[in-house]
């Protein structure tokens, strides 16, 4: 998949109702998931599953870093440094995992993206809860009905 069409497909699924924390969050655990796979691998399609999955995470951590550089991304400064300074060492951790494989250094990616979503999706649910638990203005009748 080209990046063009990866940020299609994310701003699509924004469209259809997914909050950006969720979409990031389900893009983060399918990616863990596919590594995850590729540790499991059998020896003959393992290193095409490998290089496939850290390729795939690559990509998706450089659409993270692209949008958190943005001058537009809403995020404070000091979230945005430590998940582009998070970037960095996948950029480089991922580097090191293709010229040297192993599948000890897929587990420290997977980890990774796992403990970003859960956070995501943590957050995601507290700004719901909160959400639901401020007092929603009174509706006005609309009808002339009498609101008792």
């Amino acid at each position: 998949m080209q990046p063009n069409n990866s940020s299609q497909a994310y701003r699509s699924s924004q469209k259809l109702g997914s909050s950006a924390r969720q979409t990031e969050a389900q893009a983060l655990l399918e990616t863990a998931r596919m590594m995850d796979a590729a540790v499991d691998a059998d020896e003959g399609q393992g290193d095409d599953a490998y290089r496939a999955a850290l390729r795939l995470n690559w990509r998706l951590w450089t659409i993270i870093q692209a949008d958190v550089s943005s001058t537009e991304n809403p995020l404070p400064d000091d979230i945005r440094q430590n998940i582009l300074s998070l970037s960095v060492f996948i950029d480089k951790h991922t580097v090191n995992a293709l010229a040297e494989p192993s599948g000890r250094k897929l587990r420290v990616l997977i980890d990774i993206n796992r403990n970003i979503a859960a956070g995501l999706m943590t957050n995601a649910g507290d700004e719901a809860a909160m959400a639901d638990s401020q007092p929603q203005p009174a509706t006005p009748a609309v009808s002339g009905d009498i609101v008792a």
